[in-house]
């Protein structure tokens, strides 16, 4: 769905897709200056690799003022403190988010 059809009121949250992901080539860039400051982006991270792809991809991007940027650990693959660590140890200006729903329920499709 293009952000443009999504009600303004509605606070999104839209993934930047990593390569570690496999999915790169789906990401749409020119989506993301339609995002207003209440909006998240999201960059699931699952290596080392990703983790500088991603911070250099944020320098990169031109998101609104104010738009929260989320990096996660992809569960199972990279563990919580050590990308903290590489979070505090550069400053970054993103939040810390574990995948909440993987450590509920697994990886169980749906859940």
């Amino acid at each position: 769905m293009a952000l443009a059809d999504v009600d303004p009121r509605v606070v999104k949250v839209v993934d930047v897709k990593t390569p570690g992901s496999g999915e790169e080539g789906r990401n749409r860039y020119d989506e993301l200056g339609r995002l207003l400051p209440h909006d998240l982006v999201k960059f699931v991270i699952c290596d080392r690799s990703d983790y500088e792809w991603s911070r250099a991809k944020l320098g990169a991007l031109s998101l609104p003022a104010g738009c929260t940027v989320l990096f996660s650990p992809s569960h199972e693959q990279l563990a919580a403190a050590e990308l903290a660590d590489w979070i505090l140890a550069d400053r970054l200006p993103v939040r810390f988010q574990i995948q909440l729903h993987k450590y509920l329920w697994g990886n169980v499709p749906g859940r």
